[in-house]
């Protein structure tokens, strides 16, 4: 019988003195080894035992990534608890309804920040015995009978451990197969957040699958930057680290992504599409301040790569002519453009948690990073299909995974049938039983499956637009296109019961900067730069190319740039930055019916 906790033991006497986890402070990377990372999650879960969590109590984290926090998440689960992490982003209220619905004994907060989100609502959550910090800068003196510091949680815990060391051995053996090992509350796009319960069964099952289709192995690098509240984050930087023994590199910030990618050059890279779009951006604006012969050689190794990338993503051979002509141009032009990314040694990408652009996935295929989509939602434990290396084609998100069945219902809606299927939402038998139907989990998503057994997804079910005409439009597909543009960062499209579509857009503000100064064009504030005549000629231009490659009824016939940037804190995006539609149409409207009076639709 697998578990979590059964298989990071067996993985830690396996690798012992080897490096698990790397953290840059201060300008130099520290190295812990498993034996080290072990010795911590022995001592915390020794802690949290002998200060009275059951089996089945949940512990909630919050934090940016970092050693720590693994730690906690692993030593709450090895001591039969139930690990939530809460977004860092997220405001109190948010934090507060996470730690209610969760009933949670302790809560793991990483600073000054995060424990004022907690000052907040303290009297509201009468089930919290502690509140531990780990990072105590600026709060030397602060004193409270419930708030205690990591390090005085492991002194306890090491005491406890040198004790009874068999205590948290057992604890570990005491942990079954079907036991809820962690809480993730989903974004909450559509209203307040539930929490998805994931077992033991459905993460060890997922640890292996994630890597048998794609393997990896224990000299893997990977960096972590994601939340790891997010599934997506926990599939690498959790499961599949604790399955295969590779090295989980924690960035400075979110700020140093780019550098520590250079620092790091991880074999495996992860991200949300808007990362790669903002990589994709950031390589057209180096080309766009080239000397012209650097242009005219990247464009046309850019050419030889797409028309390669075509066929193979098409699965047509490639003549040896072309594969001839793309080895030149990757010696001559890709090689050193991945090296100065930090791509130098990525076997294999990963784009997930949102739906990318197929151009993106195309452009990055054509210079030689095998960026691939995977697609999956929390309830699946993270991923129901994934392209195989070498096996990437256009426009779909691959086949199931091995041990998958996926099937599409009468009204194109996505079914997944597989171990990964998670047990219920904490809390809610109703949304539960919506969602999970004779073991078929109902995603949400409308999509179909191609003769070679790989999936499209179209859109989200509640997405689809209906025009006035009775058409039915799937956005997605259009704002993709849109979003492949390096002047549009996001889109939105509207037009459900109206006579024609209209779209909502966010700017890419490094590019469209850069634009404006390479034209001389005068702005001081984000709104004016939006409301600049060049600029809405610009973005005007590029939403006339994408209108050219759609049917009439799936055009844009008009948009509006928004005067302002979206924010998480506002409520406008998820934390893995998907943009929250319902509240975008909301807070929005009058820019939307403004584009419909002005044509009396």
């Amino acid at each position: 019988m697998e578990t979590a906790p059964s298989i990071f033991r067996d993985t830690v006497r396996k690798r012992g003195d080897r490096v698990a986890m790397r953290k840059k402070e201060f300008g130099l990377w520290h190295d812990i080894s498993w034996n080290d990372y072990y010795r911590m999650v022995a001592h915390l879960g020794s802690a949290l035992i002998s200060m009275g969590l059951q089996k089945g109590d949940c512990v909630s984290i919050i934090g940016d990534n970092c050693p720590e926090w693994v730690v906690i998440d692993m030593a709450t689960q090895c001591a039969g608890g139930i690990a939530v992490g809460v977004y860092a982003t997220n405001a109190w209220p948010q934090v507060e309804y996470v730690i209610q619905n969760s009933e949670s004994k302790f809560f793991f907060v990483e600073n000054e920040e995060q424990l004022d989100k907690w000052l907040s609502f303290r009297d509201n959550v009468p089930y919290l015995k502690k509140v531990i910090v780990w990072d105590l800068e600026g709060l030397r003196h602060f004193e409270d009978p419930m708030v205690v510091t990591y390090e005085e949680i492991l002194e306890l815990g090491k005491e406890a451990y040198e004790q009874n060391p068999q205590l948290i051995e057992k604890k570990i053996d005491e942990v079954q197969s079907e036991d809820v090992s962690m809480l993730i509350y989903t974004s909450g796009t559509t209203g307040p957040p539930k929490g998805a319960m994931l077992t033991h069964k459905n993460l060890t099952w997922m640890g292996r699958a994630i890597t048998s289709d794609n393997p990896m192995y224990p000299n893997d690098e990977v960096m972590s930057f994601l939340p790891l509240c997010h599934v997506f984050e926990q599939l690498f930087s959790v499961l599949g680290h604790i399955t295969h023994g590779f090295t989980v590199n924690f960035i400075e910030s979110l700020d140093t992504v780019t550098d520590n990618m250079i620092e790091i050059s991880p074999t495996v890279g992860y991200a949300v599409p808007r990362i790669w779009e903002k990589y994709y951006s950031a390589i057209y604006i180096r080309m766009s301040d080239a000397t012209w012969l650097k242009r005219i050689v990247f464009f046309l190794a850019l050419k030889v790569g797409r028309q390669r990338a075509t066929l193979s993503m098409n699965f047509k051979p490639v003549p040896f002519y072309l594969e001839l002509l793309y080895r030149l141009a990757y010696f001559a032009v890709f090689r050193k453009l991945k090296e100065r990314l930090g791509f130098e040694r990525m076997r294999i990408a990963y784009s997930g948690a949102a739906p990318i652009s197929p151009d993106v996935l195309h452009f990055f295929q054509s210079i030689g990073v095998n960026l691939v989509e995977g697609y999956g939602q929390t309830e699946g434990t993270g991923v129901t299909c994934v392209s195989r290396v070498g096996r990437v084609k256009f426009g779909t998100v691959g086949p199931p995974l091995t041990g998958t069945e996926v099937k599409i219902a009468e009204d194109g809606e996505i079914l997944v049938r597989s171990p990964s299927v998670f047990k219920g939402y904490f809390k809610n038998p109703e949304a539960t039983a919506e969602t999970v139907k004779n073991g078929w989990l109902y995603s949400g998503d409308v999509g179909e499956i191609d003769e070679d057994g790989y999936l499209r997804i179209t859109d989200r079910k509640k997405d689809i637009i209906v025009t006035a005409g009775g058409k039915n439009i799937t956005p997605q597909y259009i704002e993709n296109k849109l979003k492949f543009s390096p002047y549009i960062n996001d889109a939105v499209v509207v037009g459900d019961r109206r006579k024609f579509l209209s779209c909502l857009i966010m700017i890419d503000e490094d590019n469209v900067v850069k634009f404006s100064q390479d034209n001389k064009i005068q702005f001081s504030t984000y709104k004016d730069l939006t409301q600049a005549p060049e600029v809405i000629k610009l973005i005007q231009g590029e939403v006339d190319k994408v209108n050219e490659t759609l049917s009439r009824v799936e055009q844009v016939k008009k948009f509006t740039i928004l005067p302002k940037k979206l924010y998480e804190e506002d409520g406008e995006v998820t934390p893995t930055m998907k943009v929250k539609r319902k509240y975008v149409n909301e807070a929005f409207k009058d820019l939307i019916e403004a584009m419909y009076k002005r044509s009396g639709a």
